[in-house]
């Protein structure tokens, strides 16, 4: 364990893209960002496993690819109306084994704070987070621990683009579609919003980076800034193109191997985001997760990253993609069928409106009518000449050898990992919850380790031990975890160990599995004579 163990802060954005002033966009207003920047460094070639929140959000929870865990639809906690014979609502279980790596950096003396978004397609167990409120902070913690704290700006999502009374600061005539888009007012207004959305996040930004200067916290923490997936287009926002999984990615180190204003090339997947904390922190890692470190003592070097498109609200669908350093591998597992199936939500959007208005009047032209094309079995992409993906190279024989080999990345990636994708989501869900109830996890029970019961039978409700007494937590149920607390602490503490008890105490414990109910609660009153 690090001597002086580093603070870590997350400030993650939603729905976006690099545009920010530090990679070239002159429209952006960003100087919090960009002054970042130059005191980090900045990642061009960062990506998200899933061109959606919950689905990314996950992996980066968790440390493992959302298609290995069944968390790989977007969205399972809605019902819809329109299409009630889905499985929906229900919480992913995902292998009894995987925890929210924040937990380990707890069991390691971390104190851990989210403010406040979780969107993991389960309910976030209450062990992973000290505080998971509006209020988050790591001003909460004890004085000198150190802390992983996580705040999530939410104004940069795709519904900030939709008309609002709000006067635009941004010139629509100045925004810059990319050209599978209808370059109309309507949706230069929209993209427009997009920019003032950014620099309003850029301020929030800016505050607080300011509180860590002002806490004296700035030297002994590492910043990261990244986004969940791209920003909310047409195109972008939910596929697995450069488009929807390309996302900004900077770092503050200070003191540390990143010299200020450098830009590291290399390939990084938002998988690799908690193995790389962990690993910053000292803090071991398991062995299952998927993702690797891309920074200090444990970095390992990218060849691909992956990323997935499932059902999305009421349509299903299922992609998989690869991408190496230069080209672009998807495979469209239902070919034929339409670049824009039926999701009411997506249509919301005003260039999404503008697309179909369009397409209606027949007066798309090249490029923009990419969406209303007939979907390929495979789709080749140079990014390199060609960074809007307009390009399929699949049938080039002069790209054949590149075809073969992105293949058989993605087919690697899929035995390695497993792909639940190629399960019907209700029969995954029939597993899960096989009556159609959702598991509840068993309450704890505790067990005293004394010279006369020697960890052999459970603590009554109220007993009295002589000092010092240890106390065994234990769950049946296979892999929850469980929390406790003692005299009234105000958070609930991870179990790792027997509970050393010199003195009559008031206990309480609860355990969660992810996916299931959280238990009850058991108390114990337990007399020290």
């Amino acid at each position: 364990m690090p001597a002086n163990r580093p603070n870590i802060l997350w400030i993650s954005l939603e729905d976006t893209s690099p545009r920010f002033g530090c990679y070239g966009d002159p429209l952006a207003r960003t100087p919090n960002l960009d002054r970042l920047a130059a005191e980090g460094a900045r990642f061009p070639n960062a990506f998200c496993t899933s061109g959606v929140s919950a689905p990314s959000r996950s992996a980066i929870i968790t440390g493992l690819y959302q298609t290995a865990l069944g968390t790989h639809h977007m969205r399972t906690t809605h019902k819809n109306r329109a299409t009630p014979d889905l499985p929906t609502p229900y919480d992913a279980v995902i292998p009894h084994y995987v925890r929210c790596f924040p937990e380990y950096l707890r069991t390691h003396g971390y104190y851990c704070s989210n403010n406040d978004k979780t969107d993991y397609q389960f309910a976030p167990p209450f062990t992973a987070w000290d505080d998971c409120s509006r209020t988050g902070h790591w001003r909460n913690r004890a004085p000198g621990q150190p802390f992983f704290s996580v705040f999530n700006p939410t104004g940069t999502h795709e519904s900030g683009m939709w008309p609002k009374d709000k006067a635009l600061v941004t010139d629509p005539e100045k925004v810059e579609l990319p050209p599978y888009l209808p370059n109309t007012r309507k949706a230069r207004e929209a993209l427009a919003r997009h920019y003032d959305n950014l620099a309003d996040s850029d301020r929030r930004v800016g505050e607080l980076l300011a509180e860590l200067e002002a806490d004296g916290l700035a030297q002994n923490t590492i910043v990261f800034i990244w986004s969940d997936h791209g920003e909310g287009l047409p195109r972008r926002k939910r596929w697995p193109y450069d488009s929807g999984t390309r996302i900004p990615l900077l770092v503050r180190w200070p003191g540390g191997p990143i010299k200020p204003g450098s830009v590291h090339d290399r390939l990084v997947s938002l998988v690799d985001l908690g193995p790389t904390v962990l690993s910053l922190c000292g803090v071991p890692r398991p062995a299952h997760l998927h993702g690797q470190p891309f920074l200090g003592p444990d970095e390992v070097p990218r060849e691909y990253v992956f990323s997935t498109r499932d059902r999305h609200d009421e349509a299903y669908d299922m992609v998989r993609s690869a991408r190496d350093a230069r080209y672009r591998y998807v495979r469209h597992y239902y070919p034929g069928t339409p670049y824009l199936p039926w999701i009411p939500y997506r249509n919301r959007h005003p260039v999404t409106q503008e697309l179909w208005r369009l397409h209606r009047e027949n007066q798309l032209a090249g490029d923009q009518n990419f969406l209303f094309r007939e979907r390929p079995p495979e789709e080749l992409f140079d990014t390199q000449n060609d960074p809007h993906e307009l390009r399929n190279l699949a049938g080039d024989p002069a790209h054949r050898n590149v075809l073969e080999r992105m293949r058989g990345a993605l087919d690697d990636w899929r035995r390695t990992y497993g792909d639940l994708g190629d399960i019907p989501e209700e029969q995954m869900v029939r597993q899960w919850y096989p009556n159609r109830t959702q598991p509840q996890t068993a309450a704890p029970i505790a067990v005293p380790i004394t010279e006369e019961n020697c960890a052999q039978e459970p603590v009554a409700q109220t007993a009295a031990y002589a000092a010092p007494l240890l106390v065994q937590l234990h769950t049946p149920t296979q892999g929850a975890s469980i929390g406790y607390q003692i005299d009234g602490d105000k958070t609930w503490r991870v179990y790792t160990a027997p509970l050393r008890l010199e003195k009559t105490a008031n206990l309480r414990a609860k355990a969660i599995r992810i996916g299931f109910k959280e238990s009850d609660t058991a108390t114990w009153n337990l007399r020290i004579e």
